[in-house]
């Protein structure tokens, strides 16, 4: 290990005031004082007793700091924020998820940069999490390395396949009637078998591949099974990297190019992951201070990137068979002629050099662009007078999918709403379900629901027969249905969402790449200049903090959009 004479930030003087008082409280703490002048690596723990996507890391935690010893350098866990849609969603209707993510941000530069630490170990877990390390690595600058922490078991139910989607999506089957609350009781008993995030491609395991993808996690770490032997080793490989990039003074913003963000969207594209993606992406380069337009990439690379990997819920393949296929590596292997490989990574070396030897241990799994699994890109940013700054959609692979949708609007300010005409048949085929005021602003935090409408519009056999259009996001492991989600501006803002009536024609036009209100000019101004703000929800505390600072989606809905 090379350690070239350059000065650490966290070495004080010694017998200054920083120094001496700090040596004081860390003598307490059994820190030798020869230790005060080796670098000082953060390792950043979200564990948390409420879900189970954190319930292992205090042993991930423990066999890091160990590593971090033995490579010379001296650990100080942090702790975070530790959001969970299944677990802390409940309150604020799912409020305090998207806000929580911006809360660990600032949680990390708290402790870090408060503590002068030289470099971070991230611990990355469920999906708020990781783009929250992320921001932080970006925002403060100091080398980081982001260490995926792995994806829970599934379990079988009455001799099928169950996991957390199946339970999320039959619960709101079961207000439709069409499951019954014993089978949601019984999948919900053996949905989860281990410590771990959602399995599948759902926000968590698509943003590890990002961390990867990005060149801010070892190649060949994502996705990974929780508390796995390799696991474990891909977090010692992770430690011994982190001690050396602090003497290189390898730093995120010389990892986190217009390249590397480039890569780290074609390989989004390529499995067809999560939409939150595309904003937790925009986040980290607003945190970098990059001018990179994230939401311009999907927008120009979708139509050149073709879909590489079927894992659900786009597809059948489980997230085991993408793992044992290669993962994030062998995806980039294949990719290879549409990336930046010049880029440089967490290795010190460029994406080149890292894909030079990867295996693709199941061409079947991990298709050659040459044959893909779908030809179509599997996320679609739409435009037009709903949606000037732009919305999302997630059409999966299926060649069934409807591409063009015109009908008459039916408009709920609420998921609850939504939801109570579902099960009372007002919702009919042919209608274009509006659903609003769930957007970073109105929600706040794009809490909402909009999720559960989804899977009760699925649950009541319309999802072939409506379209849907939310200012609000959508949970990582949706993929049914025609459903138009983050629509900008937002509603709350004055977004043209919130100037639609029920029984306007809307059109969503998939090949055209547009989502239109089909009225005139002049009306949708006249309606404008009638228009009131709605009283915000959930104003007080952290919530009220959130809404009042969160900046637009074009720049990643971040607190403090400035780029400097």
């Amino acid at each position: 290990m090379t350690e070239p004479a350059r000065k650490l930030r966290s070495n004080f003087p010694r017998g200054s005031y920083l120094w001496a008082v700090r040596n004081a409280q860390w003598q307490a703490m059994g820190i030798p004082e020869e230790d005060c002048d080796k670098p000082k690596i953060a390792v950043v723990n979200s564990s948390s007793e409420l879900a189970a996507c954190y319930s292992h890391l205090d042993q991930v935690a423990k066999v890091v700091k160990d590593a971090i010893r033995a490579a010379g350098g001296v650990p100080f866990e942090i702790r975070t924020a530790a959001p969970s849609d299944f677990v802390t969603g409940a309150g604020a209707r799912g409020a305090y998820m998207l806000a929580s993510r911006d809360l660990v941000t600032n949680d990390i530069e708290v402790a870090v940069e408060g503590a002068q630490l030289d470099g971070m170990v991230c611990l990355t877990s469920c999906d708020k999490t990781v783009p929250g390390q992320l921001m932080a690595a970006a925002r403060l600058n100091v080398p980081t390395i982001l260490v995926p922490c792995g994806y829970q078991a599934s379990g079988e139910y009455k001799g099928q396949h169950v996991d957390i989607e199946e339970v999320f999506i039959h619960s709101m089957h079961a207000m439709t009637g069409n499951t019954s609350i014993e089978d949601v009781v019984g999948m919900s008993r053996c949905a989860i078998r281990s410590p771990g995030v959602c399995s599948g491609l759902g926000t968590a395991n698509t943003m590890h591949v990002v961390c990867e993808a990005l060149g801010m996690a070892l190649p060949g770490s994502a996705p990974v099974a929780a508390l796995s032997d390799k696991m474990f080793a891909d977090a010692r490989a992770a430690v011994a990297r982190i001690v050396q990039m602090v003497w290189d003074d390898l730093k995120p913003r010389d990892i986190l190019t217009a390249g590397a963000f480039a890569n780290a969207v074609r390989a989004v594209l390529a499995i067809g992951g999560s939409l939150n993606a595309v904003k937790h992406l925009q986040a980290v380069a607003t945190e970098a201070a990059s001018s990179v337009d994230v939401y311009g990439l999907f927008e120009q690379l979708g139509p050149q990137t073709p879909v590489l990997a079927g894992i659900r819920p786009i597809g059948e393949h489980l997230i085991e068979e993408f793992e044992a296929a290669g993962g994030c590596l062998a995806l980039m292997k294949q990719l290879t002629p549409l990336l930046d490989v010049t880029a440089l990574t967490v290795t010190g070396r460029t994406v080149e050099e890292n894909l030079q030897a990867a295996p693709v241990g199941n061409a079947e799994v991990i298709r050659p662009i040459e044959r893909p699994v779908a030809p179509r890109p599997a996320i679609v940013l739409l435009r037009g007078n709903l949606a000037p700054e732009g919305a999302l959609i997630k059409t999966g692979i299926s060649e069934r999918k409807v591409r063009r949708f015109s009908g008459p609007a039916i408009c709920f300010d609420n998921s609850d709403a939504a939801v109570a005409a579902i099960r009372q048949g007002d919702i009919r085929k042919g209608h274009v379900v509006v659903m609003r005021g769930a957007g970073a602003c109105g929600g706040p935090a794009m809490g909402g629901g909009a999720s559960r409408v989804v899977f009760a519009i699925d649950g009541a056999g319309l999802g072939e027969h409506v379209a849907m259009l939310t200012d609000g996001h959508l949970s990582g492991l949706v993929c049914k249905g025609l459903v138009v989600a983050e629509v900008a501006p937002e509603a709350a803002l004055g977004g043209a969402l919130a100037l639609v009536c029920d029984g306007d024609p809307v059109t969503v036009d998939l090949d055209a790449r547009r989502v239109d209100l089909d009225i005139s000019d002049a009306e949708l101004a006249q309606r404008r200049a009638a228009w009131q703000p709605p009283a915000a929800k959930f104003d007080r505390g952290w919530l009220q903090i959130y809404r009042r600072n969160v900046g637009p989606l074009s720049r990643g809905a971040v607190l403090v959009d400035k780029v400097e």
